[in-house]
């Protein structure tokens, strides 16, 4: 299996694995327990949060709160931040956002009667940037914006975001679940009030996320009970995941040394690609993306079917495509982008990590040209390259 599909899940590395299993049998005490087995525990918990601090380059290590991954830490920042600021009821978001920012903004619209303002991207999933400072008021409790989009693996700014956030008194959360692991993070030397990360998306296991919360951020917890995690998060941690959040995080950090190598893997395959194969359009901002991740839009073809090819030899890829009602119609993200119809329906995202090989990404050049000359006919039309196809 050729794997590059690495912004969906990563294969948790063998020495978290190895980390973890003791947790489970022999180190299985409780954290908050005051005997000997939970003081061993409640010692490996606080190493792995100062791997997590070191990993999102955090000031304190209480400054992470544990959670059960990136939804969870998600909903926990919009939540908080509307609880603790009674008097505004409005969030700030992008219309790219993850469906766990997404989905909660469209249900504390529908029932909460809190007004969310949506900010559009252009057709690289650039956030506009007019727009975002129209909606800033003090009526703004938060602003959500990703740290980096997981289809297209365009950057926000989101330090410049925060600081506009901050000169209307609202909070700012960034979801950074994509970017952790995959881009050197100092959150400490940001605005950036809170922030999610989610351990399975950098060799971690999954079940296991956090929190950043910044020193002073007023805070009102999600899950209410005990006082684990400094009253912030109830419930006894996953502490066998937890460890093995922590030892990922290590593992992280050091390989960010090799981001250069994936990118230049990354833009081997979509030379390889943009080569052999007529109209083909990289989407995403191309100046300031994640190293690791190329979504290519095929003219004239379905993603599904391109994925089915690919699957049916051993290479695992995703599409920018969502079943709504029985139908398979572009992803939220390509649709705010405005693509062309004719390749909107055609996005195909290659996401590597620092497991992929040249050889691997030799193979996929190899076989796609022949795969998109089946789908496409014996007489295809194709447009030629192009970096852009979103409507005018």
């Amino acid at each position: 299996m050729i794997y590059l599909d690495n912004n969906a899940t990563t294969r948790t590395a063998p020495l978290a694995v190895t980390a973890m299993l003791p947790f489970f049998t022999t180190h299985y005490g409780n954290p908050s327990s005051a005997h000997g087995v939970g003081s061993e525990a409640a010692a490996a918990l606080r190493q792995a949060r100062r791997s997590v601090q070191a990993l999102v380059g955090a000031a304190q290590d209480h400054e992470i709160v544990f959670t059960s991954g990136g939804t969870e830490a998600n909903a926990t920042a919009i939540r908080s931040a509307l609880a603790v600021q009674p008097g505004r009821t409005e969030v700030v978001v992008s219309t790219v956002e993850h469906p766990s920012v997404l989905s909660m903004c469209d249900a504390l619209e529908r029932f909460e009667g809190i007004k969310v303002h949506r900010i559009a991207v252009d057709g690289e999933g650039r956030l506009d940037l007019d727009a975002y400072r129209a909606a800033l008021s003090e009526r703004v409790a938060l602003v959500s914006l990703m740290w980096a989009n997981n289809e297209t693996g365009t950057v926000f700014p989101v330090d410049g975001l925060a600081e506009l956030a901050h000169g209307v008194g609202a909070l700012f959360h960034s979801d950074a679940v994509q970017a952790a692991g995959k881009l050197p993070l100092r959150v400490s030397e940001t605005s950036v009030d809170l922030l999610s990360l989610s351990a399975h998306k950098f060799h971690g296991p999954k079940g296991v996320g956090a929190l950043y919360v910044r020193k002073g951020t007023p805070f009102r917890s999600l899950l209410r009970g005990g006082k684990q995690e400094r009253g912030r998060r109830a419930g006894t941690e996953n502490l066998p995941g937890i460890v093995g959040a922590g030892v990922a995080a290590d593992l992280a950090l050091a390989a960010l040394a090799q981001t250069p190598r994936i990118a230049a893997l990354r833009d081997r395959l979509e030379t390889g690609v943009l080569a052999r194969i007529g109209g083909v359009t990289r989407l995403g901002d191309l100046g300031d993306r994640l190293p690791n991740t190329s979504a290519l839009a095929f003219d004239l073809v379905q993603g599904e079917a391109i994925q089915a090819r690919l699957n049916a030899l051993g290479i695992a890829v995703s599409t920018g495509s969502a079943c709504s009602s029985g139908a398979v119609e572009p992803s939220h993200v390509v649709r705010a982008m405005k693509i062309h119809f004719t390749v909107a329906h055609g996005v195909v995202r290659f996401s590597l990590s620092a497991e992929t090989t040249e050889a691997e990404i030799a193979r996929v050049i190899e076989v796609l040209p022949g795969i998109l000359a089946d789908l496409r006919g014996p007489a295809p039309v194709a447009a030629p390259a192009r970096e852009a196809a979103h409507a005018g």
